[in-house]
């Protein structure tokens, strides 16, 4: 039997990591379960949004935000069949239909307070069901 990891792409790698970095760590320290799913983004942008208001530095959360991109980039990926794709160190979701997604830059953008990893979900899985 093949496993999903040994099926996807080698520029998969290191984003399904961090995204399961960030879910075991908020498992562990925030007691928050992320299962993969659309409707877990909400509890995320929540997350980000609290972080932002305790006035948390960016250098602190750095880390962190990018496994939480990974993650959304993740729930894009199990949504649609979507690939990871790198290219000088950067990561991007591709959807079946050839669209370029941007799920760890957008995870900044939310802490900045100008982005949503759910709304990037939603745009993303246009079309697809969400389950």
């Amino acid at each position: 039997m093949t496993t999903q990891a040994e099926t996807r792409p080698s520029a998969a790698t290191k984003p399904v990591r961090w995204a399961a970095d960030a879910v075991a760590m908020l498992r562990e320290g925030a007691r928050l379960r992320l299962d993969y799913s659309a409707q877990s983004l909400w509890r995320v942008d929540r997350m980000i949004d609290g972080l932002r208001g305790e006035g948390t530095p960016y250098a602190a959360v750095e880390s962190t935000l990018r496994g939480l991109g990974a993650y959304a980039g993740e729930v894009i990926a199990r949504q649609t069949g979507a690939e990871w794709w790198a290219s000088g160190g950067d990561h991007w979701i591709r959807t079946p239909d050839g669209r370029l997604w941007d799920p760890i830059e957008e995870a900044r953008r939310c802490f900045a307070g100008e982005g949503s990893l759910r709304l990037l979900c939603r745009d993303a899985t246009r079309g697809q069901d969400w389950r």
